[in-house]
Parts: C-alpha cells; structure tokens; sequence
C-alpha cells in the first residue's frame, strides 16, 4: 500500500533499523543508563544547547503531556490553536493529565500571533479563573504552515512576560527547518522556546519521540514526572539509539528534504488541473485541498487519506522520507484521470 495520508504510516529508513540492530547486542543496564543513550543525549545536546535535558518517550502525545505537565499546575490553563493537537487529536490526555484548562484560540492558518494570544491573558491573580500557564504551538502547524523565528520569538516575549512559558510541539520540525533553511536550535533555543517535544517517528524512526528542556526550573521534577506519565522505557536503548542515528550526517535534513520536495513536486502538478483547490499554503510536506465528492470516492477505492473537513470536500495529502516520484505521478494522474471523466 502507498499511502498520503500521514508521514506517521511509512517505514522506518534503513540506518535507523541497522541502529536497532546494533544496539540489540549483549545486555545492558534498564531505564537509560546504558551507552547508547547516553550518546543520544550528547547528539541532541550538540543539535540544541548543551545544556539542555533529553528525556525520551514512547510517542508524541507522551511527550506533550510530560512536557504540559512540567509547565503547569492543575489551577493554570493551556493556551494553544483551536486546530492543535493536544486540543483535537489526543483523547483528552493533556487535560486527564495536567488537571488543566484548554483554551482555544482560533486562527486561520494555524499559526498563532501575539495578538491573538492577548486577549487570552488575562485573570492573572483572580482567583475564581484559571490562570494562563503556558502557549502551545506546533512546529509545522496542523495546517502544514511554519513559523518563522521572529514568529516564534515574538510569542516567547509575549508569554515570557506575563510569566508563562512556551512549549513547542516538534513533531514535524524537521520539515520547517527544512522550509526555512534553519538548524534545530536556529527554531527553538534562540528563539525562546522553553520546552520541546522533539520527534522522529514522522521522519524514519520507529516509535519514540523525546522531552528537550530548556528552561532550567522544568528540569527538577521531569524524570519523576517522566516515571509517573508511564513514559520511562525499561529497555531505553532502543528508542535513544534511534535519535543518535537520526542526528548522524544529516539524516533528519535529508529525510524532511526529500518529503517536502515531493509535497512541493505534488502541489505544483496539482495546481494544472483544473478544478483542485488548496486551502492552505503549502510550506512543507502537508498539502490541503478540495476535490469534488465523486472524485474523493473514486479516489479513496486506491488510496488511502484523510478528509480534513468533509463538509466542505477538504482533504489532507502527506508526503513522507519514502515517497517516491512514481508514487507522485500516479496519483497525479489518477486524480487526473477523475477530474476529466
């Protein structure tokens, strides 16, 4: 099966799976004491800050809620785009977990702006109100658009003065670094970015994503709140020694290059057919449009993807480390095929 519907659905690249490999040799000590991911620590402390705290998970909603939950009490809220994945596609978790208020706010594009954040803070003191606690943002967007670092910069100094903080959900940051032509740190340290969840999984790992703290007073309860969120690994090597791989030679440049080449390949063919519409700038490897209904029927008898919004016939295509310009081509051309009959 070829899919478009998520980078989350291809396979892991092959020095990933030969990183898994090694690492499965001999025994080693349980719960990340063990080389391989004291040597993925140094890969992310040298692709980041030196120092900054690598904590690893199991997967992306793990690490929002240990990185949510060191940002906050039960009383404070979580501000963050209507469109974010803590607040549509994670079962309540951040709100189970952190005792916490979601606030909502709506944007177009799925970037937030210091001046849609300021009307949210406020209440500071009152004490019959939730207090605004922290600004999730996620880098790229839901909407597949990137924040630029004077974006983000612009929002750490809003937050950062009323005393909150600012957490990034990564999960696709290699592609905006890609987008922007910038390093890991260039998007997140330098710009203000207090905590990370750091992942891997949509760009050729096979599970595991990884807490990158920042800000020094989050790093003192973060491995009992790690333990206590069900996200310490016993055998943790095999998700640290995934990071060391992915961070070696560029791998992670070179995967979120090629998967935004291809989603720029597919929405330059896309735009010459009459009667596609996208809904979104395409600025990574997420591509949003409408087609007729009979078209997404037939199309979904081939393919498998996501309706974004089905009322309006909005779909979500994603391009992945692993899609191949045959698998461009052909559905070009099916889709094609579809629009002219």
């Amino acid at each position: 099966m070829r899919s478009f519907a998520s980078d989350n659905n291809s396979g892991v690249h092959p020095l990933v799976m030969e990183a898994l490999a090694k690492a499965n040799c001999d025994h080693a000590v349980g719960y990340g004491d063990d080389p391989w991911t004291e040597e993925a620590v140094q890969k992310i402390r040298e692709a980041f800050t030196p120092d900054c705290m690598p904590l690893f998970v199991f997967n992306g909603t793990g690490s929002n809620v240990v990185a949510l939950q060191l940002c906050t009490s039960s009383y404070h809220s979580i501000l963050c785009a209507e469109t974010a994945h803590i607040y549509v596609d994670e079962c309540g978790a951040p709100v189970r977990m952190t005792g916490c208020q979601i606030r909502p706010i709506q944007t177009p594009d799925g970037k937030l702006t210091p001046e849609l954040v300021r009307p949210y803070l406020c209440n500071f003191g009152e004490q019959h109100h939730s207090q605004p606690g922290v600004l999730y943002i996620s880098q790229c967007t839901e909407l597949g658009t990137v924040y630029t670092p004077e974006e983000i910069r612009a929002l750490a100094d809003t937050v950062h003065a009323c005393g909150m903080y600012l957490h990034m959900d990564g999960a696709r940051l290699a592609n905006a670094c890609v987008a922007l032509e910038k390093s890991f740190r260039e998007l997140t340290t330098d710009c203000g970015v207090d905590i990370l969840s750091f992942g891997g999984t949509k760009n050729g790992l096979m599970m595991g994503e990884c807490v990158v703290i920042f800000h020094p007073a989050l790093k003192s309860k973060a491995r009992f709140v790690r333990k206590q969120s069900a996200q310490l690994a016993s055998k943790l090597r095999f998700l640290s020694c995934q990071f060391t791989a992915y961070l070696t030679d560029d791998l992670w440049r070179k995967n979120a290059s090629h998967a935004n080449a291809l989603a720029r390949r597919l929405y330059a063919e896309l735009q010459k057919v009459p009667g596609v519409r996208f809904t979104q700038k395409m600025e990574s490897n997420q591509l949003f449009l409408t087609l007729p209904r009979p078209v997404i029927n037939r199309l979904l008898q081939k393919y498998f993807f996501y309706f974004w919004n089905e009322a309006a016939n909005e779909i979500r295509l994603v391009t992945s480390f692993d899609t191949t310009e045959q698998d461009v081509e052909e559905l070009v051309a099916e889709i094609r095929t579809c629009m002219a009959d």
